[in-house]
């Protein structure tokens, strides 16, 4: 979440006369340093907040009105109202509850027709004692992930549930959200907003479900924290700080799931899959920074102890007989780190890991790495032929992966041109720095 820095354009007076400015003298130096001070420190709060309890506010906002487009327009004035106030009053102890009081107000004068005892006092006090500790329902012990499984209701159209979660309770921004899922942010903010409505007119019930009622939901709950996850992975040094909270965010949301329904074995493997991929976090680049793909990476780098859990959970998962798209992610990241770690080629098992999720998922991502996996064991030219089947897909046309697999085919066929060109596609699309160099070194070592 981002925030206006509230200065104007010039702090000149708009007339025909050159004014005479007189320097400042130390007292007011010093007093125009302490007030940039307040300043910055009130953003750094109001920053802070955004990031760990966004979806935490519009929770309590929009529980009773079921109007999320409303409660986050409050949350919006509310962070507005703080950039003015803090700077000059101070950051308040407990900036959530002062931010939750402050949208309760605007919500009211949204609604001026409703009575003022449904401004929650309760809530505010439950605030006040600690916001971490309150939960919406005894039996979902966290406010972001309880507004999940509401924003997973049935009756919202089923390809916009994950998205209005990661929006919603989340924060993510409709550019994010849309990278996620192939679209176009317009296409994204069109659904999200026809979605809100719907909560809206339709008044859905803004409730948290029962304990029984939650498997029903998991599906959207699972993909909502896996995207969410994907999004900080794209920050591998993890020196963004916002990408950051969001790996944190996704992998304890994944552990109360999998706390929450332990006898489900989708939440166990998608707990499993992040576990794998965050224990490489710490070899994805080395000394100088330089990005590092997986088959270079060195295994003595990598979080043993998280990569024990992963298989742990995996093991539990597949005695539950019930297989799913997550425990077949987090099956290739084991047969990976087994690879990496032996030195045995595997790539059998890995193409027949690829079949089936292909078959269950048929995500044209999946795809992808399917043909990277047959280009190992059947060679680039078979490869490039599995790829033919999705390459009409329109969302891969802005889809970085899917252009950087395409060189590397062609490089290995000796189509040195037309590899060229896909890594020139790939270079302009990436967003991350050492990965585009890494491409760009690919490309310039292509020969003839």
């Amino acid at each position: 979440m981002s925030f206006g820095d509230g200065h104007s354009r010039s702090d000149k007076a708009e007339t025909g006369d050159e004014q005479l400015l007189t320097p400042p003298t130390g007292g007011e130096q010093a007093r125009q340093g302490a007030s940039t001070a307040r300043s910055i420190a009130a953003r750094a709060a109001a920053e802070a907040v955004a990031r760990r309890s966004y979806g935490k506010l519009v929770a309590f906002l929009a529980a009773r009105t079921r109007d999320v487009a409303a409660a986050e327009d409050a949350l919006s004035e509310a962070f507005a109202a703080a950039l003015t106030d803090w700077p000059v009053k101070g950051c308040p102890a407990n900036p959530e509850a002062w931010l939750l009081t402050v949208a309760r107000r605007k919500t009211i004068d949204m609604h001026r027709g409703r009575r003022r005892d449904e401004i929650a006092s309760e809530e505010l006090r439950i605030f006040a004692l600690g916001l971490e500790a309150v939960s919406l329902n005894p039996g979902i012990p966290d406010q972001r992930l309880a507004l999940m499984f509401v924003c997973a209701h049935p009756a919202i159209e089923a390809s916009v549930r994950a998205p209005l979660i990661l929006q919603t309770v989340l924060g993510l921004d409709a550019k994010k959200i849309a990278s996620a899922f192939l679209m176009s942010p317009a296409a994204m903010g069109k659904r999200l907003v026809r979605a809100k409505d719907k909560i809206r007119q339709a008044g859905i019930s803004f409730s948290v479900p029962e304990r029984e009622e939650l498997a029903g939901r998991l599906d959207t709950v699972l993909d909502a924290i896996y995207a969410t996850f994907a999004e900080g992975w794209t920050d591998p040094g993890g020196t963004d700080a916002a990408r950051r909270d969001l790996t944190e965010e996704a992998m304890f949301l994944a552990r109360l799931v999998a706390q929450l329904l332990p006898k489900e074995p989708e939440a166990l493997g998608l707990l499993a899959l992040i576990l794998h991929a965050e224990a490489r976090r710490g070899a994805r680049r080395n000394d100088r920074g330089d990005y590092v793909p997986l088959a270079e990476q060195d295994p003595s780098l990598w979080d043993a102890a998280m990569i024990d859990e992963a298989e742990a959970l995996l093991q539990r998962a597949s005695g539950m007989n019930s297989i799913g798209r997550y425990q077949l992610e987090g099956a290739l990241q084991s047969a990976h780190v087994d690879r990496c770690r032996t030195g045995q080629a595997n790539w059998a098992e890995v193409v027949q890991l690829y079949d089936a999720l292909f078959a269950l998922a048929g995500s044209p991502v999946v795809a992808i790495n399917r043909a990277l996996a047959i280009a190992e064991l059947h060679g680039a030219g078979a490869a490039l032929v599995v790829m033919q089947e999705v390459a009409a897909d329109q969302r891969l046309a802005e889809y970085q992966p899917y252009w950087a697999a395409r060189a590397v085919l062609l490089a290995k066929t000796g189509a040195l041109g037309e590899a060229r060109e896909a890594y020139e596609i790939a270079i302009g699309l990436e967003r991350d720095a050492p990965v585009r160099r890494f491409l760009q070194e690919r490309q310039a070592a292509l020969k003839g």
